[in-house]
């Protein structure tokens, strides 16, 4: 809150132009005789108190100008509102994504990890994760719980669904949890690092969904090209114990389908080939999409012209009181 000083009345404040004229023909008309000198009390050093009474009442004079112009205080204050954004991540948590060409990290985690960050730097948002491999799932809808939000990104696993990647249920899901949310401006972000073939809904459909109510799509296709080594789970055939074995596959992304989903909903398609580049997507993403703020502001005014009326009427009885004491000839 800050302390903004105004008048109610400027106008009255044009009187002071006056003053610089009052004293300059006082001063003119004491030098043409010295009879009020004459008339002071006989001390020395006293030229001074020939004007006192003049100087008494021109000051009286400006403090009452200045109390007429009625002087204020006012105290601003601002209060922002935000109209938030309703943000639906998609995250593929296929297989694949438990590759390991983001060393010393997955895939997955990496994106964990980026996508943590991002919700944390949506305060105004309302945020929702959808996870997909061969199948959909919503782990959670539009919230504004960041810390269980949060819990639930860091909890997620690669064997939370079905094998595959059903980019097209994926979208449908989050459109879908868009559409009851109800808000202005809505967002999905869908991460995936492959290419569609599990699913009953067709990618190009969801978009087209996603289209018709309004939603922006912003795709990230995700690792680096070429073979890459991936964790299978299979079963020891000695002791028949299941076991983590790393397979070189070829996962490739989809781009041309990504863009293609992008572009279609108003979006953007990002590529990440490893976790600076996946971070700086998201910084991005959070750029482009800020919450609309709408500042108020709000004055309170308080009189402030109490001390120069007190201050005019203390100068117009100092004269009085400088006679009585004769310290001047007259008031």
């Amino acid at each position: 809150m800050n302390a903004l000083p105004a008048f109610a009345q400027p106008l009255w404040l044009l009187l002071l132009a006056a003053v610089p004229l009052l004293a300059a023909a006082h001063h003119r008309r004491a030098g043409l005789g010295a009879l009020t000198v004459s008339r002071l009390p006989a001390r020395r050093g006293g030229r001074w108190r020939l004007h006192l009474p003049f100087y008494c009442r021109l000051f009286a004079f400006a403090a009452a100008v200045v109390a007429l112009a009625r002087p204020q205080l006012g105290y601003a204050w601002e209060e922002a509102t935000t109209e938030g954004i309703d943000i639906q991540i998609a995250l593929d948590i296929s297989g694949s994504m438990g590759a390991e060409d983001f060393q010393p990290e997955n895939r997955l985690a990496v994106a964990k990890r980026v996508v943590r960050d991002f919700v944390a730097r949506r305060p105004a948002d309302r945020l929702g994760l959808t996870v997909f491999g061969g199948t959909a799932l919503t782990r959670t809808p539009l919230t504004t719980d960041r810390r269980m939000l949060d819990e639930l990104v860091a909890s997620l696993d690669l064997s939370e669904v079905a094998d595959g990647t059903a980019i097209g249920v994926g979208l449908a899901n989050a459109s879908a949890r868009l559409q009851a949310g109800g808000a202005r401006s809505r967002v999905v972000i869908l991460v995936t690092d492959g290419v569609n073939n599990a699913g009953e809904i067709d990618p190009r459909s969801a978009a087209a969904l996603a289209q018709g109510l309004g939603i922006r799509v912003y795709t990230v296709g995700v690792g680096t090209a070429g073979r890459v080594p991936v964790p299978v789970r299979v079963t020891d055939p000695w002791s028949g114990r299941p076991e983590i074995r790393r397979v070189l596959m070829d996962v490739e992304v989809d781009e041309a389908l990504l863009q293609e989903i992008s572009r279609r909903t108003g979006g953007r398609f990002f590529r990440a080939t490893d976790p600076r580049a996946l971070a700086e997507v998201f910084r991005e993403i959070d750029q482009l999409e800020k919450s609309p703020l709408a500042v108020k502001r709000y004055v309170r005014y308080q009189e402030a012209f109490t001390p120069f009326a007190w201050a005019a009427f203390a100068f117009t009885l100092l004269p009085l009181a400088a006679a009585a004491l004769r310290v001047t000839a007259e008031p």
